[in-house]
């Protein structure tokens, strides 16, 4: 079955309402956000608030979602698991149970068992880790965003066209960073190349100096970065400084973002890596999107992980629409197996791992527009971009 954005998104183009329009059903749509808006990566947990609001916004302008009016509520996790659980906890029974944006794999990897006790549901947005959908899949847990096995189908075609041979790899010493890690080092030995340097650096770390020299000393001739928001900032000032970038093809996943590249400037440009969503992609729903953000927030265009999650938010309030209800269990029933009209075209909610199945892209930074941001040079189609289920799901029943 195929859900329509236009059912409740269709003043959109108009731009927002000055005034809340009445509603007239009496539940509205609840969506509670855990997520970091403090610490390292405050950027990527902002970033998902922006998406949600924005979504709220349009929704609500348009008449809401069904009749219903669109609620949210905004909680700070700082990224870590148990602090993720609590808020989500929090949320969830205030009645804020239709959850999304945690940033950290971790984060949602807490949430998931406790989803039915809490009567929740979560949409995955930026979480990567293979086990969200894979061993550690939940009845109520949902991923629209691209995960480690479906970013490592995209490293490996752009990887074999590349001359190095030898490369390094510095990484986040969390669930992402190791999943991810562990993927490129497959990648780079089914090609024959070598991964000389493995560097897991702590969440937040401040000084990079010893990493980057260890990747100076490994003979290396590209690195590959599985850093994120202030870690990624801090990493490749640092490594400027020390005129690695200089000297190496650098890449990665999740590292030199829109916002990241803003913010280093100049010395991003050349950086490539795998790009999950891009307000430069042409088609009618995202060039609508991107005009549409434009006049909410002046001057900015949406970056990769607000793209990703105001995808969420349309698979989530589509479901609302198909349940003809707000209640998790039932929003969840009817995400399974579901097409879903999004910024990216139609498509499917996975029955079997409740993955959503999608495009994915490679690109590197150069100057678009004026401004410097990951631009996409190579696209991966949906069938091969999303990895079948790695059989190690087992789901029982939404509800």
């Amino acid at each position: 079955m195929s859900i329509d954005r236009r059912h409740f998104l269709g003043a959109a183009a108009a731009g927002f309402a000055l005034a809340r329009p009445a509603f007239a059903a009496s539940d509205p749509v609840r969506i509670g956000v855990p997520t970091a808006l403090t610490g390292p990566y405050a950027d990527l947990g902002n970033q998902a608030k922006r998406a949600v609001s924005f979504a709220v916004d349009e929704a609500n302008a348009a008449g809401g979602v069904d009749g219903r009016a669109v609620e949210v509520r905004f909680l700070d996790t700082q990224a870590k698991a148990d602090l993720a659980r609590q808020q989500g906890e929090k949320l969830a029974l205030g009645g804020y149970n239709l959850l999304i944006g945690a940033p950290a794999s971790g984060e949602a990897l807490a949430m998931g068992p406790m989803l039915a006790r809490w009567d929740a549901l979560y949409m995955s947005t930026i979480n990567k880790a293979d086990d969200i959908t894979g061993a550690s899949c939940q009845p109520r847990m949902f991923r629209v965003n691209r995960q480690d096995a479906a970013d490592a189908a995209a490293i490996k075609p752009w990887l074999s066209k590349r001359p190095e041979a030898k490369w390094a790899l510095v990484a986040a010493d969390i669930a992402w960073g190791h999943g991810s890690g562990g993927r490129f080092k497959q990648a780079v030995e089914s090609l024959g190349k070598t991964l000389v340097s493995e560097s897991f650096t702590p969440f937040g770390t401040n000084d990079y100096a010893p990493y980057i020299q260890a990747v100076k000393n490994s003979g290396a001739d590209g690195l590959w970065v599985l850093l994120a928001g202030r870690d990624a900032i801090t990493f490749t000032t640092q490594a400027a400084q020390f005129g690695l970038l200089d000297k190496l093809t650098v890449a990665g996943i999740s590292y030199m973002t829109d916002n990241n590249a803003r913010a280093v400037g100049a010395i991003s440009k050349g950086i490539w890596g795998v790009i999950n969503y891009s307000s430069t992609l042409d088609n009618p729903a995202n060039n609508r999107f991107v005009a549409d953000w434009a006049k909410k927030y002046p001057g900015s265009a949406p970056s990769n992980f607000e793209g990703d999650t105001y995808i969420g938010m349309q698979v989530i309030l589509q479901a609302v629409i198909k349940a003809k209800s707000v209640a998790p269990g039932d929003v969840a029933k009817a995400m399974e197996g579901t097409e879903f009209t999004t910024i990216l075209g139609q498509q499917l909610m996975r029955k079997a791992d409740h993955q959503l199945v999608g495009p994915n892209f490679f690109g590197q930074v150069k100057e678009s527009n004026g401004v410097l941001r990951p631009v996409i040079d190579m696209t991966i189609p949906a069938d091969i971009a999303t990895p079948p289920p790695d059989g190690t799901c087992k789901l029982g029943a939404a509800g």
